[in-house]
């Protein structure tokens, strides 16, 4: 690590030390630990990075830095990670390491050799080597923990480039910090990250990564708050030698509010010649720097626009001054601890905010020359990859706009070649704004894209980042950039392009329009590549539109021109559509067979977006035809392509992701549903509803807080046809939980009208919304047919036959044109069944029909369909019947940690008397688990579950479903006749705190 060395003592952070110090020893004893140190500017969180570090090397472990600069609009990929490696490639005791990772020397510039184009011959596709690169680097950081007691720390997070924030996730969520220990010494690395919380906006891209990381078990937060008022003042007492008059050091410490550094510039601003202390930070700041040598200032100047840190030969070249008046001038700015020296031979201004300050004082013709010089020597060092961000972001700020773009294209196929799509993105966009900019001379360069190829590339870039919308916006631009004179194929590209990028977003309408504006600009005949893959986007179009007549036609007449082509990815793409549309559908045997076909196609021309097309309709098929488990190896197999493939961004991933999440929850499979989840964040970052849902359906079936707020935020901002489902399927049960009927049947028709596309069809989920809100429905006519309102029931009873109606139809003819499977028709069993509640009262035989429908494998909505058949069954009169229905929903209630139906369930256990006879004596405790005795003893001295919890260590909520299950077992209505009759059979277990 490179240390600084600070003047200033250290004074407080007694507790923080200490938490940060329990780490280490933890990690020295085998057990990984990460904490992300929060912050405001200046309150000190280098300086208790510093301080744990230096104690950490005293001790022996080995201190990693990599610091994370701000570069503007665009980043440098990976740079604190770079950072890292520089240092570990300068120390002898860790070549041997180093060398067993060959695969992380992409990161130290290797050469271009070392980070091939992806989709060249022979190599890995950019996702396979990012995911390549970030298991390398958490291998190697494992193996020098093997080596050396290791802390990582990680500097200035709020300015990490997004490639650096997805290695971090990766090394926290599924690298080295989750890997168990080796043959080694047992040592494990800690890592220690800093960020600033006040430069954390609302839409900053570390807060959601940040809320990932904290839900981590082996990652803590720590907030450094302000200093108190005495640490501020034994601080400023601590600095200054000479006595200070109280009424200074009040002052200062008034003014300070608890952050050192203000403390420490207002106290240093008291002595200048100016007399007062400014009113703003950057004013103090300023003060200072004008107190130097003119020389030294000019030297701040220049590296303020360096950045945070400098090396020592740059800022030699770029302020122009022999050695021994540099060295001087650097003397008194470190002196005046403005800069602090590194080990490297380095130099970074002591806290951001001074180089900023610095940075802003600069007259705007001095700072476009500075940045100049930085630009060209960086050039002149020769134009590698990783210095390519760099040098466009001091070309740009230096107005040489055509260098800037040349170095911005650099730095786009840079970040293509490691892995970093949104960098990629970012740079290329770059190239972009500043297209109009260039004078037409250095857009002539040899090898230079035109502006509409750039465009489309920009496109893929935000497709593969999973910017959908982005990807629209520049397709579109691109299609504006289309002319009278563009190459009609070229034309036709671009919108078969957009339409494609459009029904990633749901805009089903313009998508059609557009492929069939592609497919009417080429000749049919004699067929051309372009034209069959215009056709197979009109297909695809013409078949979101409901326009069935149209794909089958279209298909079959590109699938002959592909087979005379010998078009073999084309063809493979063409049978898929083929398999959805025609005959019985994807999920009909001829149509298994024409995707496994097809998939077999794509995979012998090489074409990783058609074979995960045809692996995700092979899974949907099992899926929608009820074979639940036969449809996971289908999404495994298309996850593992598209990983391999780089594109886990991408629509067909995604949905794969989204629908393994959905297969597992259905299953019951809940804990292995939420940690598949987390385990893909790290290499594919959330996606809206796709991420989020089946969390969402797990967490509101197990009581989970924050639930509705998380489906409402789905709402927010632009749409998103897979967040308003999700949303729309959360809303609507919880408002059931709740028992607001008008609630649930208001967002039933709000979701189904925003998810209803363009042709007017309704969405294959309208049924299961469906179902859900006739459930509120059934309970409000029951409850005011009870109450004798004859109106209110009427009323409700009209609502449910209103909606009944739309949820056949879609169950009928689904939105692929052919009727739902199982999963579908189950859902429209349990509709008709709330619906005949609402209408008459609890039907048994529909009920028993709705029970057997989702015998095909969704235990947990089984089970609550059996709770509502032993509801039907207990009106009836049949007691034993119902009883079985109950015991069986409460088991599965029970298995998936259900803890709302488990409620409901033990609700009517004890309501209906459906228990069996509880034990006399002391066979009713033998009933009972010894956690459940606990728990009983605790009830009967009257603790509510939270007392109950935190006497006995366990949450609220594990104490209320060991409540429920003492119910249930007691056969007791409630927990003062659960106590009374544990008092009287003489069920307690000895107190422990009773002597014998």
């Amino acid at each position: 690590m490179s240390q600084t060395v600070f003047a200033t003592p250290f004074i407080g952070r007694e507790e923080e030390l200490a938490r940060l110090s329990g780490v280490l020893e933890r990690a020295r004893g085998g057990e990984a630990r990460a904490v992300l140190i929060a912050g405001d500017a200046g309150v000190g969180k280098t300086r208790v990075l510093d301080e744990i570090a230096a104690r950490a090397a005293r001790s022996g472990t080995t201190v990693l830095t990599g610091h994370c600069v701000d570069l503007g609009d665009v980043g440098l990929p990976y740079l604190p990670f770079t950072e890292i490696l520089g240092r570990l490639a300068g120390d002898e005791r860790f070549t041997a390491v180093l060398d067993a990772h060959p695969l992380v020397g992409r990161l130290l510039g290797a050469g271009t050799d070392a980070v091939p184009a992806p989709g060249a011959a022979g190599t890995p596709s950019g996702g396979e080597g990012r995911l390549r690169l970030f298991e390398g680097m958490a291998a190697l950081l494992a193996d020098l923990s093997d080596v050396t007691p290791l802390l990582l720390v990680l500097e200035d997070l709020h300015w990490a480039d997004q490639s650096s924030r997805d290695l971090l996730r990766f090394l926290l969520s599924r690298g080295f910090l989750q890997r168990p220990a080796g043959d080694g010494p047992g040592h494990r690395p800690a890592v220690l990250a800093s960020y600033r919380a006040d430069d954390l906006h609302r839409r900053h891209p570390l807060r959601p990564l940040l809320a990932e990381l904290v839900r981590l078990p082996a990652v803590d937060r720590l907030e450094l708050r302000p200093l108190a008022d005495a640490e501020v003042t034994r601080l400023l007492r601590a600095l200054e030698d000479r006595p200070l008059p109280d009424a200074t050091v009040h002052r200062i410490v008034e003014r300070a509010e608890g952050n050192a550094f203000y403390a420490e510039e207002l106290l240093a601003a008291t002595g200048s010649e100016t007399g007062g202390v400014p009113s703003g930070l950057a004013d103090l700041l300023l003060i200072r720097v004008e107190q130097l040598p003119e020389t030294a200032q000019q030297v701040l100047r220049t590296a303020a626009v360096a950045g945070r840190r400098v090396d020592h030969d740059l800022l030699r070249d770029a302020v122009g001054l022999p050695e021994d008046e540099l060295e001087a001038a650097l003397r008194e700015a470190v002196g005046r601890q403005l800069l602090v020296a590194g080990a490297d031979g380095g130099y970074a201004f002591r806290h951001a905010l001074a180089r900023e300050a610095v940075y802003a004082d600069l007259l705007p013709g001095e700072r476009s020359r500075l940045h100049g010089a930085f630009a060209a020597l960086l050039a002149a060092r020769g134009r590698r990859g990783e210095t390519a961000a760099e040098r466009a972001h001091h070309y740009r700020a230096s107005h040489d706009l055509g260098e800037a773009l040349a170095a911005s294209l650099e730095a786009a196929d840079h970040a293509q070649r490691v892995g970093a799509p949104a960098e990629e993105l970012r740079h290329l966009e770059a190239v972009l704004d500043l297209w109009e900019s260039v004078p037409a001379t250095a857009l002539a360069r040899d090898g230079s894209p035109d502006r509409v190829t750039l465009m489309l590339r920009a496109s893929a870039a935000a497709a593969h980042a999973g910017e959908a919308h982005r990807a629209v916006s520049l397709t579109r631009a691109a299609l504006a950039g289309v002319g009278q004179d563009t190459d009609p194929e070229l034309a036709a590209r671009v919108r078969y392009t957009l339409a494609g990028n459009l029904m990633g977003v749901d805009s089903l309408t313009a998508a059609f329009a557009y492929s069939s504006e592609a497919l009417a600009m080429i000749p049919a005949e004699p067929p051309s590549p372009t034209w069959v893959w215009a056709a197979a986007t009109h297909v695809l179009a013409a078949r979101q539109v409901g326009d069935f007549a149209t794909a089958l036609r279209v298909a079959r007449r590109a699938l002959r021109a592909a087979e005379r082509l010998d078009l073999t990815d084309a063809r493979a793409d063409l049978l898929i559509s083929l398999a959805n549309v025609e005959g019985g559908g994807r999920g009909s045997e001829e149509g298994r067979a024409r995707l496994k076909e097809a998939r077999e196609l794509a995979r012998r021309g090489g074409n990783a977006p058609v074979e995960m097309r045809a692996l995700f309709s092979l899974a949907m098929g099992a899926y929608e035809a009820g074979e639940l488990e036969e449809c996971l190896p289908w999404l495994a197999e298309g996850l593992d392509r598209a990983r391999r493939a780089g594109l886990l961004s991408s629509p067909y991933p995604t949905e794969m992701r989204y629908l393994q999440l959905l297969v597992l929850y259905t299953l019951g499979r809940w804990d292995e549903c939420l940690r598949t989840a987390a385990a893909d964040l790290p290499v594919q970052p959330a996606s809206g509803g796709y991420a989020v849902g089946p969390a969402l359906y797990v967490g509101l079936a197990r009581g989970e807080t924050r639930v509705v707020e998380r489906a409402r935020a789905l709402l927010e901002g632009r749409f998103d046809w897979m967040a308003t489902l999700v949303a729309g399927i959360t809303l609507t049960d919880a408002a059931v939980w709740s028992g607001d009927a008008e609630a649930a049947v208001a967002r039933l028709r709000s979701s189904v009208e925003a998810l209803t596309d363009d042709a007017g069809t309704l969405p294959d989920a309208t049924v299961r919304l469906t179902a859900l809100a006739l459930a509120a429905v059934a309970d409000a006519a029951e409850g005011a047919r009870r109450a004798g309102d004859e109106a209110t029931a009427g009323r409700w009873s009209a609502v449910a036959t209103e909606l009944l109606e739309p949820a056949r139809a879609a169950t009928l003819r689904g939105a692929a044109g052919v009727p739902q499977g199982p999963e579908g028709h189950a859902w429209l069993a349990r509709a008709e069944a709330e619906g005949k509640w609402a209408t008459v009262g609890p039907d048994p035989a529909a009920w028993e029909r709705t029970v057997t429908a989702f015998g095909y494998g969704d235990p947990y909505e089984l089970a609550r369909c059996r709770l509502r058949y032993a509801h039907a069954l207990l009106a009836a009169g049949r007691r034993e019947d119902a009883a079985a229905q109950a015991r069986a929903a409460r088991e599965t209630a029970v298995r998936l940690g259900a803890g709302p139906l488990l409620e409901r369930t033990d609700a009517l256990i004890r309501r209906g008397r459906l228990a069996d006879p509880a034990p006399a004596g002391r066979a009713g405790a033998a009933a009972l688990t010894a956690r459940e005795q606990d728990v009983l003893r605790l009830l009967a001295l009257g603790r509510s579950n939270r007392q109950i919890g935190e006497e006995l260590f366990i949450s609220g909520k594990t104490a209320s479903v060991h409540v429920s299950n003492i119910l249930a077992k007691l056969g007791a209505a409630s927990r003062t006749e659960a106590a009374a009759m544990a008092h009287r059979n003489h069920l307690l277990p000895p107190d422990p705190d009773t002597p014998v």
